[in-house]
C-alpha cells in the first residue's frame, strides 16, 4: 500500500520522530550545558541532523524549542496533578494540597525513568527571567493548579498576601532545585533512581512547615 508524504516529501511518522529526538536532545544539552550557552546548530549536530536548520525548520527560535519541552512535561504534570486535587478536594489540611503540588513533580520524574534531564533544565528555566515566564505561561491555564491555589488559601486564610507569595515562591524553589539535585546525583550514580518518593515526602514536610510557620511582623520605620 503506498504511503502519502507530508510537504517536502516527508513522511510524517518521520517528521514526528525527528521532532521528538530533537526536543529531548535540546532538554538534554540545556540541562548539562544551560540555555544560553547551546546553540541551535548545536542541538541539530548532536540530534544527528545532516541539516543543521533542521531545529527551526521544526520549532521556529529557540525560545519555541524552549516552550516546546516545558509543554511537554507540563501536560504530564497536569495529568498527576488532576487525580490529586480531586483526592484532595475539600480538604482544610495544608499538606493535603502540598502533596498536590510536590508529588505531581517527583512522580513524573520517576516516569521518566533514568537518564533524565528535565528537573535540571527545570532549574535553568527557574534562574533565568524571561525563560521562567514561559514556565509561568505554560501553567497559567491549569484548572488544577487554580484549585489547588484556592484550596491552599482556604487551609491558611489569615496570612497576608505578601507572606503568602513569598512562602509559595520559597516551595517552589525547594521543588525545582531539590529536584534538580536530586536528578543530577542519580545520573551521577549518587543516589537510588527509586528514591523519587522519599524525596517527595521530604518536600512536603519541609513545604508544609513554610506554610505552618509563624509571622513575624517588624515595626514600621519611622
Amino acid at each position: 500500500m503506498a504511503t502519502g508524504t507530508a510537504k517536502g516529501g516527508t513522511r510524517p511518522e518521520r517528521g514526528g520522530a525527528t521532532r521528538d529526538l530533537i526536543l529531548r536532545t535540546a532538554e538534554r544539552l540545556f540541562a548539562e550545558r544551560g540555555v544560553a550557552a547551546v546553540s541551535n546548530r548545536q542541538i541539530s549536530e548532536a540530534a544527528g541532523q545532516g541539516n543543521s536548520a533542521a531545529v527551526g525548520y521544526h520549532f521556529g527560535a529557540k525560545i519555541d524549542l524552549v516552550r516546546a519541552i516545558a509543554r511537554a512535561h507540563a501536560e504530564r504534570i497536569e495529568w498527576h496533578r488532576v487525580h490529586l486535587v480531586a483526592d484532595a478536594f475539600g480538604s482544610t489540611d495544608v499538606r493535603d494540597w502540598v502533596v498536590c503540588l510536590v508529588r505531581p513533580v517527583t512522580a513524573h520524574l520517576a516516569d521518566l525513568g533514568t537518564p533524565s534531564w528535565w528537573a535540571r533544565f527545570g532549574a535553568q528555566l527557574a534562574t533565568d527571567p524571561e525563560l521562567h515566564r514561559i514556565t509561568a505561561e505554560e501553567s497559567a491555564g491549569s484548572p488544577s493548579l487554580r484549585l489547588l491555589v484556592e484550596g491552599m488559601r482556604r487551609c491558611v486564610p489569615d496570612l497576608p498576601d505578601d507572606v503568602r507569595a513569598q512562602r509559595g515562591a520559597m516551595g517552589r524553589h525547594l521543588i525545582v532545585h531539590l529536584c534538580a539535585e536530586r536528578e543530577r546525583d542519580i545520573a551521577e550514580g549518587r543516589a537510588d533512581p527509586a528514591s523519587w518518593d522519599d524525596l517527595s515526602t521530604s518536600l512536603t514536610d519541609a513545604i508544609v512547615g513554610l506554610w505552618s510557620a509563624p509571622v513575624t511582623r517588624r515595626a514600621p520605620h519611622g
